[in-house]
């Protein structure tokens, strides 16, 4: 079952700049993603997932970047195309 993304790209963007504007308003991150989320229509977990992907594609954050991750997944896709069928 596929899921389709109900928020658009921008939104998510407005959303994870909305908390990064604001965090110095509340005594935790956390804190400004509950107050934020629901002005935005989702649930504060979705929204934390959003600001913690933005702080890894900043590099504020370690982790693989969205960037190096659909590489990575392009690469592997087109290895196994090369592989062709494996036979025993």
């Amino acid at each position: 079952m596929n899921k389709s993304p109900k928020f658009s790209p921008e939104v998510r963007e407005r959303a994870v700049r909305m908390v990064q504007e604001h965090r110095a308003d509340y005594s935790s991150l956390w804190a400004a993603i509950e107050s934020i989320a629901p002005k935005i229509g989702c649930v504060p977990q979705t929204l934390n997932d959003w600001v913690k992907k933005a702080e890894v594609d900043s590099g504020q954050r370690p982790g693989t970047t969205r960037r190096m991750h659909s590489a990575s997944r392009n690469l592997n896709a087109r290895s196994r195309n090369c592989a062709g069928p494996t036979t025993f």
